[in-house]
């Protein structure tokens, strides 16, 4: 008898660990997102997770918004510190990435910023690299320092400029975002 009781006990115990949630951190279709980042001594504090669903009904890749503790979501595009993950459940080429950079910066930049800008978003499409399922884009946004574009944790670039790295966000944040209930999702606003 006591060994069923120390059984049940211990397959009690086993269960309870198995779906017991992560406490540091959001997942999110499987995939895992760090509760907070730190970089240049500045930490920020997941805002939001989402899944981006490409023509509404394919599951395109997840995000995850990191922004600095006390910041609002309202001024999520001024220049202040922000990062954006995102991991990709299927493969794409690197240069697709340009050419829906340029068209979704456009849609959400005055002519004037956009001309002022472009260099950077030259820079910026000739950096990206062709991703497979599993991979991972950041976007880390330091106020002093520029916007870094990182693929699985290394170093792509550094873009400066507070009205690029506003223009860069708008692609997921702004008025005209790539994805309405991604954007929602990003910001904690379901």
């Amino acid at each position: 008898m006591k060994h069923i009781v120390y059984t049940v006990i211990i397959l009690s115990v086993i269960a309870l660990i198995s779906v017991t949630p992560k406490v540091n951190g959001a997942e999110i279709e499987g995939v895992y997102f760090e509760n907070t980042y730190e970089t240049a001594g500045i930490r920020m504090k997941i805002q939001g997770t989402g899944l981006f669903r490409y023509l509404g009904f394919i599951r395109a890749y997840v995000g995850a918004l990191y922004l600095e503790e006390g910041s609002s979501v309202e001024s999520v595009l001024s220049d202040k510190p922000k990062r954006l993950e995102v991991e990709y459940f299927y493969a794409l080429k690197g240069e697709d990435f340009g050419i829906t950079t340029n068209k979704v910066i456009s849609e959400n930049t005055n002519a004037l910023t956009l001309e002022k800008i472009r260099p950077q978003i030259d820079y910026h499409n000739s950096l990206y690299e062709d991703v497979h399922p599993g991979d991972r884009y950041s976007l880390t946004y330091i106020p002093g320092r520029g916007t870094e574009l990182a693929l699985n944790g290394r170093t792509k670039g550094i873009i400066k400029g507070a009205d690029f790295a506003s223009a860069l966000f708008s692609m997921w944040l702004g008025e005209s975002p790539m994805n309405e209930p991604f954007k929602k999702q990003l910001l904690g606003l379901k």
